[in-house]
């Protein structure tokens, strides 16, 4: 919204900044980050005062049991900031914005049911799982029939770029890319869920791999930088990284209350839609792949789900791991809480430079 103050830079020539992308994202970041730790503490208190508080399962870590009772559905706290400060930093009238914002609107709605039914009707099974899935298609077809039509970089439309070699070199999917990418949103949907387990990490991780597709997409969004990098270039790009660092801010701003020992939990209402967001716009700048590595953790955690639950078929009740996801497997190993988490960051912050050094290495 306040990028049409620039219009006025032939009478006030200092509203120029706002025209520049750089300066938004900044902003968007700022304002995000303050949004959210402005209105946590009421947030919070509320959930407490309505005694929506975490229900911890009996069969996990035994240390997990004093967060029975712990503020949760804290990711209203995300939501809002994010939004906020998107409508007031970036350009509305850019496509990627619209995009970035039904996604985020879909798989928050879809969470925010699976928390109120748990939390407040207190079923403890949740929203039934068919429509936490029907969300995340929904929002994924959206994504891809959209792109399909008006499509990121019509050359590139259904190619896949492969980090550390040249634009050039491709992997055409052709007809399959649509279920490729529909895959790619819902797998990271379920796979930023499923690392919501510790106080942080999440949320923290989210940082990080966010951080990285901020500057893909300001790359992507710059002609000159593009051809530099042999990058794809795409259009419009540019306003994803305004988008992207107002969920930085407030992710930043969230963790504040989030971070050990957790405060407030974030529940399904903004876990869900984290991962859809951050695939979306890997999709919108043509970097699908390296969300594997920017999203190495995610990918991890995931991964240790599936391998669990095939390790315990297979071997007809045998486990690989002491419990999934792989963070409870190494607190159940005796690794204590708050060293799980920053070590978990630490390969996040790895993933996140291995993913930027893709731009260089072509």
């Amino acid at each position: 919204m306040l990028y049409y103050l620039s219009e006025l830079s032939g009478t006030f020539s200092v509203l120029n900044v706002f025209s520049y992308i750089t300066f938004r994202a900044g902003a968007a970041l700022l304002f995000g980050l303050l949004i959210a730790l402005l209105i946590a503490p009421k947030i919070i208190t509320k959930l407490r005062a309505h005694k929506i508080g975490q229900i911890e399962r009996t069969d996990g870590p035994k240390s997990h049991l004093q967060k029975n009772g712990t503020p949760t559905m804290g990711g209203i706290i995300i939501l809002i900031s994010l939004l906020a400060s998107v409508f007031l930093w970036a350009r509305l009238d850019n496509r990627f914005i619209w995009l970035l914002v039904i996604v985020t609107l879909i798989l928050a709605f879809a969470g925010f049911v699976d928390d109120y039914t748990k939390l407040i009707k207190k079923n403890t099974a949740g929203a039934p799982s068919w429509l936490k899935f029907a969300a995340q298609i929904l929002a994924a077809f959206i994504v891809v029939a959209y792109l399909e039509i008006n499509p990121p970089n019509a050359e590139y439309m259904s190619a896949l770029t492969i980090p550390y070699l040249s634009s050039k070199i491709i992997l055409n999917l052709g007809v399959f890319y649509a279920a490729f990418a529909m895959l790619i949103i819902i797998g990271s949907s379920n796979a930023t869920n499923l690392t919501d387990g510790l106080d942080g990490l999440a949320s923290g991780s989210v940082i990080f791999c966010t951080a990285a597709y901020i500057v893909f997409a300001y790359m992507a969004g710059n002609m000159a930088f593009a051809e530099y990098l042999k990058i794809v270039p795409v259009a419009g790009a540019g306003e994803i990284a305004v988008f992207l660092s107002a969920l930085v801010g407030a992710c930043l701003g969230f963790l504040w209350y989030n971070a050990y020992p957790a405060q407030v939990f974030m529940g399904d209402t903004s876990s869900l839609f984290l991962g859809g967001v951050i695939a979306t716009a890997a999709i919108c700048v043509k970097q699908e792949l390296v969300l594997v590595i920017a999203g190495g953790l995610f990918v991890f955690e995931a991964l240790s789900v599936i391998l669990q639950m095939g390790y315990f078929k297979l071997t007809k009740g045998k486990r690989l791991f002491k419990m999934a996801p792989l963070h409870h497997h190494f607190e159940l190993k005796g690794v204590a809480e708050p060293k799980v988490i920053v070590r978990f960051w630490i390969v996040g912050i790895i993933l996140m430079l291995l993913a930027l050094s893709t731009l260089k290495i072509r």
